[in-house]
């Protein structure tokens, strides 16, 4: 069999075997099971009978992120790998044996141990429960996980529902790993299927911030779309997005927030309720819950006004990446609707307002107040839609309009849609 330790880059070699100096070092988890799969993963987890302590004195640069579990960022000694230093570290983690798990998240305790084979029985699936010996290069798979690779299934090491009261986000994980990118969809054990369906419960006890890193990488999968209907199926998307209705008969972006917009695109609410509880419930970021209420006021009947002046009010007043997400959004509509825009000529006196704020309490005596404000924005949609070119073809405007006794909400800002 090939030696997998060929597929290491200099930097990967380094760390390895300076670990090897002073203990024994192997590679596990997900670098094992895509180079078995012949993806070229680009990083590595290593596992070592080092304890956190020895780890850290082993290297000039480490980050102790839980040294209670026995987990250690190496960085690079400054200036050894100049080129891509600043995007190398590794995690290194001492080998070790969970206790019980009380809260169906975390063990009650972690004994550092020296076996990796007891190291690998307490892991989630057989493709993931292999690992490399970097000093001789033997392949200790002894849960059959490059067998599970080559039929394609995802199974439990051990009893799955075991595995699953350990931890409910492995439910999720699960169905992370039927992608297997361009090679296809893996299956799921029956065994496991059974118990997921049983255990759906366990994803209450699972944080939101856990659960929407994990649907995440569902949605960057390639073949998210078969993922998300399988896990449909299992109940566990309604689990996940309990009180949204969903959607999954739609194309997806890959892209996560754009794919959360997506699957709860018909849901009744206003794109601002519709995130905001989104973002309750999966603990979103500001940005991804405003790109998620900006995509859900948008409706395919905006899509439907391509006149001139519609467009160039869309290209000036959304970013590019706001463009990108209702391109991603809306498919091949929004491919069409980009496409017409970018037909568009730029506007003839620029982007920006051809009358400013002095300029309009000269004109009008309006005091600095919303109604200033509100007229003045105003002006500059009517300039980009009517795509002026002189300050006084903006000001002629004011003749078409009783700007000092109408109610100035009724002027509407430049604005898509």
């Amino acid at each position: 069999m090939e030696d997998l330790r060929e597929r290491l880059g200099d930097a990967d070699r380094w760390v390895l075997q300076r670990l090897c100096q002073s203990g024994n070092a192997w590679i596990v988890g997900g670098w094992v099971r895509d180079s078995i799969s012949n993806l070229n993963p680009t990083e590595i987890d290593i596992a070592t009978n080092l304890k956190p302590h020895e780890i850290s004195e082993l290297f000039a640069r480490t980050i102790p992120v839980g040294e209670h579990f026995g987990t250690v960022i190496v960085l690079p000694d400054e200036g050894l790998f100049a080129d891509n230093e600043k995007n190398l570290s590794w995690e290194v983690t001492t080998l070790r044996s969970d206790g019980k798990y009380i809260d169906g998240r975390r063990p009650e305790e972690v004994t550092f141990g020296t076996d990796i084979l007891e190291d690998l029985a307490r892991r989630d699936f057989t493709i993931n429960a292999m690992a490399v010996d970097a000093k001789t290069s033997e392949l200790i798979d002894i849960f059959g996980g490059q067998e599970d690779l080559s039929i394609g299934v995802v199974r439990a090491v051990g009893e799955a529902h075991e595995r699953l009261n350990e931890d409910g986000l492995r439910i999720m994980r699960a169905f992370r790993f039927l992608d297997a990118g361009k090679m296809g969809l893996r299956h799921l054990d029956e065994s496991l299927s059974q118990a997921i369906t049983v255990n759906l419960g366990m994803l209450e006890k699972v944080s939101a911030e856990r659960k929407w890193n994990e649907l995440s990488q569902i949605f960057k999968g390639k073949n998210s779309h078969s993922t998300l209907q399988i896990m449909s199926e299992h109940g566990v998307l309604k689990e996940i997005l309990s009180g949204f209705k969903l959607n999954i008969d739609s194309d997806f972006s890959h892209q996560p927030a754009v794919d959360l917009a997506i699957i709860c695109s018909n849901d009744k609410r206003s794109g601002l309720e519709l995130a905001m509880s989104l973002k309750n419930s999966l603990r979103l970021s500001n940005d991804e819950a405003k790109r998620i209420e900006f995509l859900h006021n948008v409706e395919l009947i905006d899509l439907a006004d391509d006149s001139p002046a519609t467009l160039r009010r869309f290209n000036i007043s959304l970013s590019k990446s706001m463009q990108d997400d209702l391109q991603a959004y809306f498919g091949v509509e929004g491919d069409d609707y980009i496409s017409k825009a970018a037909a568009i000529s730029e506007p003839l006196a620029g982007r920006k307002p051809l009358i400013n704020g002095k300029q309009l309490i000269k004109e009008t005596n309006l005091e600095p107040d919303r109604r200033l404000g509100r007229l003045k924005g105003w002006l500059h949609r009517r300039q980009i839609e009517d795509d002026l070119e002189s300050a006084d073809e903006v000001l002629a405007l004011l003749k078409t309009i009783e700007w000092e006794t109408e109610n100035p909400e009724n002027w509407p800002a430049l604005s898509w849609p």
